[in-house]
């Protein structure tokens, strides 16, 4: 269970209108490496995770993109609020407005739509934790080049925000693939597994 608390988890106050931005940043709302791709790669993930401390870490980090999520949201309809047709259409968004006006969809900077195969929940621990790692560091990445591309600082505080939660929940889940890596045992395929490591082969390599 959630309990909503109607507030921001760090202030977004945007005074400029700016589509341009909008539309490369939008790529943290619903792209591959985007806040609600995470979100759902790790509350899916924690269901199968055997560790508890892993499993809790994935509920917590998996909540806090949810948050994350709704600050992208933010930033982006207060980049477009009161566009006309027009001035979005001149800032590279009339494909955009054609389709949703001046709404918020879900998809990428390059206009590709959200899918949930830009994520994957396999059920082995140490599978799932790499996944994770890798798509911190993917989403830091996005937002080093999202910051590159930023110059109005009502932007720019809320994105080195997210950048640095990013590093933090890589922080955390090196310590989680460090936890469960030292309970390994015969039920993990990276551990000592007999019903594979000590099958013979039966077919012969190609000469």
């Amino acid at each position: 269970m959630w309990i909503y608390e109607k507030m921001l988890q760090y202030p977004v106050n945007i005074k400029n209108k700016n589509a341009r931005l909008a539309k490369i940043i939008i790529s943290q709302f619903g792209g591959p490496d985007g806040e609600l791709s995470a979100s759902a790669r790790y509350l899916t993930q924690r269901y199968a995770m055997p560790n508890k401390m892993a499993a809790g870490l994935l509920n917590d980090i998996g909540t806090e993109e949810l948050a994350h999520f709704e600050m992208i949201g933010a930033i982006i309809r207060q980049l477009t609020r009161g566009l006309s047709a027009e001035e979005l259409q001149k800032e590279g968004m009339a494909d955009y407005y054609v389709d949703h006006t001046a709404g918020l969809w879900l998809q990428a900077a390059s206009g590709a739509p959200f899918t949930s195969t830009y994520f994957q929940s396999k059920g082995d621990p140490i599978t799932d934790l790499h996944e994770d790692l890798a798509a911190e560091q993917k989403a830091r990445t996005t937002y080093d080049n999202i910051l590159r591309l930023v110059d109005d600082p009502d932007v720019r505080e809320p994105i080195q925000f997210l950048r640095q939660r990013e590093i933090v929940h890589y922080q955390r889940f090196g310590e989680a693939l460090r936890r469960v890596t030292d309970e390994l045992d015969a039920r993990n395929f990276y551990a000592f597994n007999p019903a594979f490591d000590l099958k013979p082969a039966h077919n012969k390599p190609c000469q």
